[in-house]
């Protein structure tokens, strides 16, 4: 009687423990990689600094710097609650932290044991940031006048808030066609250039007419905002 009793007892714990838990668990590299693989509507986030970033990264990571925490609220804001999380960092340090506050903020999240080191040690695939020559301050003034209205988007494929503008940049070039050309610069590649505008925070964005600086601003941007400042 003892003995049913406590495999009830357990079984009942382990069934809280999964509906109390079922928004955060870890799993293995292996059993990370199978879960990219399967899913399709995730995020994934990569929770190490820029620098530890550029080393190497796991394909179609978004990257926020847990230990910069303005820079981690700035673009975890931006992230879908609908859609589940699969976080790292590189050991797994980090990234249990940061796992921990989004659960609060109610995101269904899913650790990596061990974070990217543990990846790396089983062999499974690394992406790295191809070596690509700075854009220098005369090539950017040729630019910014090879149109009458010219809008940089500064942003990064890795950064939350830059994706969320993507759909948004698409639309404006359907409704304004050839009215103005869209120069998108990688702000994680063409770092001299992003120190000499002054641009601390993604994505940001500058309208230039006739080569002037006419508006910027940085985070997200409305499409009607954009148009106003194009048009």
């Amino acid at each position: 009687m003892k003995t049913w009793l406590g495999i009830f007892l357990l079984a009942a714990v382990c069934w809280s423990c999964n509906l109390n838990g079922q928004s955060g668990k870890s799993v293995s590299p292996a059993a990370f990689q199978a879960l990219l693989k399967e899913g399709k509507n995730y995020q994934l986030l990569d929770v190490r600094t820029a620098e530890e970033f550029k080393g190497g990264y796991i394909k179609g990571a978004l990257q926020a710097d847990w230990l910069n925490s303005q820079e981690f609220a700035t673009r975890t804001q931006h992230l879908d609650l609908a859609k589940p999380i699969y976080i790292y960092c590189a050991s797994g340090v980090r990234s249990a932290d940061a796992a921990k506050m989004l659960r609060k903020k109610g995101f269904q999240v899913t650790e990596m044991v061990g974070g990217l080191n543990a990846w790396k040690k089983q062999g499974l695939p690394v992406e790295q940031q191809e070596a690509t020559k700075q854009m220098s301050s005369a090539e950017f003034e040729n630019l910014i006048r090879s149109a009458d209205v010219v809008l940089v988007d500064a942003g990064a494929s890795w950064c939350p808030p830059c994706r969320k503008m993507e759909p948004v940049l698409k639309q404006l070039q359907q409704d304004l066609p050839a009215q103005f050309k869209l120069a998108q610069i990688d702000a994680g590649v063409h770092t001299e250039l992003m120190k000499q505008l002054k641009v601390d925070a993604l994505p940001h964005f500058f309208v230039y007419k006739k080569g002037q600086l006419v508006w910027q601003q940085q985070g997200i941007v409305s499409l009607e905002d954009l148009k106003s400042k194009i048009l």
